[in-house]
């Protein structure tokens, strides 16, 4: 259940609104299938012990199109041929109101649900004493289980004041509709449309949002209607007025779709659809909102506390939080435990879990990384380049923290650890989001590395997100939050690259290829493919394609390879050429990532040919060339587009700490910015600082420029 839905669980007594667009067709005539599928709703929650009361549209509109009918029979040719009918409304009300509840009478009864109508006009509910005995039958009609059904009598109305929701006026079956929640102190009012709700501009317009919570200070002056309703009077404007109006006086309401067939069972189970109306909604909002705005805007000052630090400082920072993993490790390791067990009770893939177990060692090698990355130059503040532009003036270019790193990560939980320590030696404020799989272990290893912040910096400067519906809330504060860095599936990195503003930095897919080519050593192919598959089949640099030069089937290096996979338990995937070969299943995709005991392998003519199979199926991770012919060697590392490229190494060196960056945030494939594995430099950017002596531009008159590249020193 949405958290926002939550009162519907109190709910007992409901009016539901069908509109003309969902009572009729585009024809005019009656909408049966649509009006069937609301009535079977009626008759389930009915027998579950709702009180119902329907407030029907469409008497009008389906008299109309009787009448035209009716005048089109009984014109003259001479009338035929100026064919402009001006019908009166009164009359067609009369007329279609017979039809409309003729079918709502026999298509209850078939439902074995007895029902009863009402036709009311403004006039009438003036009357205090109309308004008292109406309430007393209706509420005698509901304890019998019987379905009120109740239409505005435009036949006879004499209503003729503009629209007004209050007590005793009304206009249109939207206003009466709220004028029953109200009278009859309904729990929950539901308006069904022909629209799946509220948007931000014109459903017609792709650049237009459903708005699943009205708040009221927020959308009222942001929200451009479209045009009214087909046939009703009332339109989207109608809706709303009454759903704020009902809203404020207590009645939860929800304008949601009358085409679909379950849409008001869906609003009493509490799911999100259509677009909530509540009194307190603005107070649900703006405490979510500023709730993680907080956590962003308490991040970076807690940052600039930490950059104005000396360097060993933030060095023992850093040390400490490796001395306190260490000294927690016991306590780590149960709360890991306990969620690997239960991913496995919950039916996890084996690659997750995988990838979500801290193994032995894995605490101390976390520890042991952090202290490589303290005794690592301090990167901030470092004078990257010095220029004289004239004299007396000079420039220096320095490096500087990003400012709030967001980083939304699945299933690891030492990725956290890296990324803390990452965020602290660059002088970053950090949020982390994990994956709920792991929310023990993340929640353990942030207490262990919080507590070993000081005081006068903050622990919260590393934050942690526990709420996945507060990531919405957080991809939009592009003026808080300097970038995002996501770590999971492709779909988790696409979603965040539609979702928000901020720059985010990631890979999609890890699809790594390693190319045998013919002139390679055998046991050195045989050592690295193995290595690059089995080594941590899960993590995003494991060999996902292996390609084979197609001379190695006639030295029979290529059956010694697949058989060596084969034997570790790989189960192997053929391209074309391979599984007709090789008597293997054909891969469905080149373009997959197994993440696990699996891999595709194909035949290929020569180096450019792996080359091109690389840039058409490959995602520009890391990819490996086994050979002796050096030329070769060149041709594939300058040839091939990818973050890494190696020659006669395994792929899994693509690693921050193999690299001696300490740790990663990630491996990129983007080409601005950062790209591989990013370390610390990769949470840096650039400030320029000019020292000078009073000089003015001043049309660039007496300035007389050098621009001279002076010696690097550190700044005072």
């Amino acid at each position: 259940m949405d958290p926002s839905r939550a009162f519907v669980t109190n709910v007992k007594r409901l009016i539901v609104k069908v509109g003309t667009a969902v009572v009729t067709r585009g024809d005019g005539r009656l909408a049966v299938g649509r009006l069937g599928a609301l009535c079977e709703q009626l008759k389930e929650l009915n027998s579950q012990g709702y009180e119902i009361v329907l407030v029907t549209s469409g008497a009008v509109g389906i008299g109309l199109q009787r009448l035209r009918y009716r005048k089109l029979v009984n014109s003259s040719l001479a009338e035929l041929q100026n064919a402009q009918f001006e019908l009166d409304g009164k009359a067609c009300a009369a007329v279609g109101q017979s039809s409309l509840m003729a079918l709502y009478d026999t298509l209850f009864s078939q439902l074995d649900v007895t029902s009863s109508q009402y036709l009311v006009t403004d006039t009438e509910f003036r009357d205090t004493s109309f308004r008292k005995q109406l309430s007393e039958t209706v509420k005698s009609l509901l304890s019998l289980k019987v379905i009120p059904i109740f239409n505005e009598n435009d036949a006879v109305s004499t209503r003729r004041a503009p629209y007004e929701v209050s007590r005793g006026v009304y206009f249109g079956n939207d206003s009466l509709a709220g004028l029953l929640a109200m009278e009859l102190k309904a729990d929950l009012l539901v308006m069904l449309s022909d629209v799946e709700g509220l948007y931000s501009g014109p459903p017609s317009d792709p650049n237009s949002k459903l708005i699943h919570t009205y708040i009221k200070e927020k959308h009222q002056c942001e929200i451009t209607f479209g045009d009214k309703s087909r046939l009703g009077r009332g339109g989207m404007t109608a809706k709303v007025n009454v759903a704020v109006c009902a809203a404020y006086a207590g009645i939860p309401s929800v304008i949601t779709s009358g085409y679909a067939t379950d849409s008001i069972i869906k609003v009493l189970q509490g799911k999100c659809v259509g677009t909530l109306f509540h009194r307190d909604a603005h107070l649900w909002t703006l405490v979510k909102e500023l709730g993680v705005r907080e956590m962003a805007v308490t991040a970076r000052k807690c940052s600039r506390q930490l950059q104005a630090m000396n360097s060993e400082d933030r060095r023992k920072i850093l040390l400490d939080i490796a001395d306190a993993l260490e000294a927690n490790e016991s306590l780590i390791k149960i709360e890991n435990e306990a969620d690997v067990t239960a991913a496995q009770n919950d039916g996890y893939e084996k690659s997750l879990i995988s990838r979500l177990s801290l193994k032995p060692g894995k605490i101390s090698s976390l520890a042991k990384s952090i202290r490589v990355l303290a005794d690592m130059e301090d990167p901030i503040a470092q004078v990257l380049k010095r220029t004289e532009l004239a004299d007396g003036l000079i420039l220096e270019k320095t490096s500087s923290p990003l400012g709030v790193l967001l980083v939304i990560f699945e299933s690891r939980p030492d990725a956290l650890v890296q990324i803390a320590s990452l965020a602290i030696r660059s002088g970053n404020g950090l949020l982390l989001k994990g994956g709920k799989e792991a929310k023990r272990s993340n929640a353990i290893l942030h207490k262990v590395i919080t507590s070993a912040i000081p005081e006068n910096i903050g622990e919260k400067l590393i934050g942690l997100v526990t709420s996945r519906e507060d990531i919405p809330d957080l991809l939009k504060l592009d003026d808080v939050i300097d970038l995002v860095i996501p770590r999971g599936s492709n779909k988790l990195i696409t979603q965040i690259k539609n979702s928000t503003k901020i720059p985010v930095l990631g890979h999609a897919d890890g699809i790594c290829h390693v190319y045998v080519d013919k002139s390679a050593k055998v046991d050195m192919a045989k050592q690295i493919v193995r290595d690059a598959k089995i080594d941590y089949p899960a993590a995003c640099n494991a060999m996902e394609t292996l390609l084979l030069h197609k001379d190695l089937s006639s030295n029979g290096l290529l059956n010694e390879l697949v058989s060596d996979l084969q034997h570790e338990g790989v189960t192997v995937y053929g391209g074309p050429r391979a599984s007709s070969l090789l008597n293997i299943p054909e891969t469905h995709s080149f373009h997959h990532e197994y993440s696990s005991m699996a891999c595709t392998i194909e035949i290929v003519d020569d180096v450019q040919a792996a080359i091109n199979h690389i840039h058409q199926h490959g995602s520009s991770h890391t990819d490996c060339i086994i050979t002796e012919n050096h030329e070769v060697a060149e041709t594939f590392l300058h040839g091939v587009d990818s973050a890494a490229v190696f020659h006669n190494a395994s792929t899994r060196f693509c690693d921050g700490a193999r690299f001696g960056l300490g740790a990663e945030v990630g491996i990129s494939t983007s080409r601005i910015h950062a790209r591989g594995p990013v370390g610390v430099e990769g949470l840096l950017t650039n400030r320029w600082i000019l020292r000078g002596s009073g000089q003015v531009v001043n049309g660039d008159k007496g300035v007389i420029y050098t621009h001279k590249d002076l010696p690097l020193q550190t700044p005072l």
